[in-house]
């Protein structure tokens, strides 16, 4: 296996570092695919360059046989944890039960080792892969990442979305027309998942469509905002998918529904059907950490964690976002989650929001009586946050 020389090594290292952005990829001087290899005319550069990295990952796994906390498991899985899934260092290492300084020499290593197989790859004639293991590596990929839910401007990822494809509108001969409302228009969403799915919905139009206009708007309702792509194709029979199996999976996993129906004038209409308002969860504690666990257990599921660090800031919260549910501590300082109950219970606005009491004090019996929901004992882990929260129908 060639040995990568310290050059590539430094810019696979910042090319994982951003393996989810999708713009920064597209600019890396890594995405230029060599000279001998042929690339699809819509295959974005940055989305290639992703799957590279992705698949010297996988390269490196030991197979299923082999322990999580086994030796020659380890760069796989700190590579896989910390780029892939997200993870700090320290959660990483904490997970495989070594040390942090440990967990650095180590990845440093693994570094090295996707440098090597992305470098070996790149100096040989690519073997095409099977449609069925492209899809079945590429689904994992999508299964695993990380998604971070967080009010996102919606015109910001079209005009970034529109930049990545410009130069196929050129290629192509197409005329970009957009009615688009000029008041700022908010979504609760993983930015750089759903700019990866307009890019991908953009670009496979472009490539569809005939020279001429491809007109594109947008629909703000009360519940959800739709996005609608018009084009005349060059082949109206068959139809292909507005989004590739890959791509779908993603913009389902953010809660986007995509319909693509064809027009008696010859035209088709993609629709992504995007939801103005996930289920918002406040969470009032004093201690940080649970609402870092809470976030970290719910970011892959279409949810947005709001943190009050009192009693009085939570009560404001309640009233201003009414959130589709609370998680509520005891012991606080100034006033006690029991206090807390007792107001958001006797306020019209709050009554009915459910109320999942989380502490290390244990007293169902006076939880209930006073109005809560559900009861979590301290300490908690995802599954006991997930199961409450689906026993109150939230999400």
């Amino acid at each position: 296996m060639i040995k990568p020389g310290n050059d590539c090594v430094a810019r696979v290292k910042d090319a994982l570092e951003h393996l989810y952005d999708l713009r920064y990829l597209e600019q890396h001087p890594l995405a230029a695919a060599p000279q001998d290899q042929a690339t699809p005319a819509l295959d974005l550069a940055g989305q290639r360059l992703r799957r590279e990295l992705a698949a010297a990952i996988e390269s490196l796994s030991p197979g299923p046989r082999a322990s999580f906390r086994a030796p020659q498991a380890r760069a796989y899985n700190l590579l896989t944890m910390h780029y892939v899934e997200g993870m700090t260092v320290q959660e990483a290492a904490f997970k495989l039960g070594i040390s942090r300084r440990q967990a650095h020499r180590d990845l440093s290593e693994a570094r090295q080792s996707v440098a090597a197989v992305f470098a070996a790859r790149r100096s040989t004639p690519a073997v095409p892969e099977s449609g069925t293991a492209q899809l079945s590596s590429a689904h994992a990929e999508v299964a695993r990442l990380k998604l971070r839910l967080r009010p996102t401007d919606i015109h910001g990822l079209i005009q970034r979305s529109q930049e990545m494809v410009a130069r196929l509108v050129a290629q192509r001969g197409v005329l970009l027309t957009w009615d688009v409302p000029r008041e700022p228009v908010a979504l609760p969403t993983d930015p750089t998942a759903a700019e990866q799915v307009l890019v991908s919905a953009f670009s496979r139009a472009i490539g569809q469509a005939l020279p001429g206009e491809l007109r594109l708007a947008l629909a703000v309702a009360e519940k959800q905002v739709t996005l609608t792509l018009c084009y005349v194709p060059e082949r109206p029979q068959p139809a292909a998918a507005a989004l590739d199996q890959v791509t779908a999976l993603l913009a389902d996993r953010l809660g986007w529904r995509v319909r693509q129906e064809e027009q008696p004038d010859d035209r088709r209409v993609v629709t992504l059907a995007m939801p103005r308002q996930g289920a918002v969860i406040l969470v009032i504690d004093d201690n940080a950490g649970l609402v870092t666990l809470i976030e970290r257990y719910l970011t892959d599921h279409a949810y947005q964690v709001v943190p009050a660090q009192d009693g009085r800031e939570g009560l404001r919260l309640a009233q201003e976002l009414l959130p589709t549910a609370i998680v509520l501590d005891v012991m606080m300082p100034e006033m006690s989650g029991w206090e807390v109950l007792q107001r958001l219970r006797n306020y019209p606005k709050t009554a009915q929001i459910p109320v999942i009491i989380c502490s290390v004090l244990n007293n169902p019996a006076l939880a209930y009586s006073l109005g809560a929901s559900l009861v979590l004992p301290k300490p908690i882990n995802r599954e006991d946050v997930l199961s409450a929260l689906r026993q109150l129908g939230v999400g």
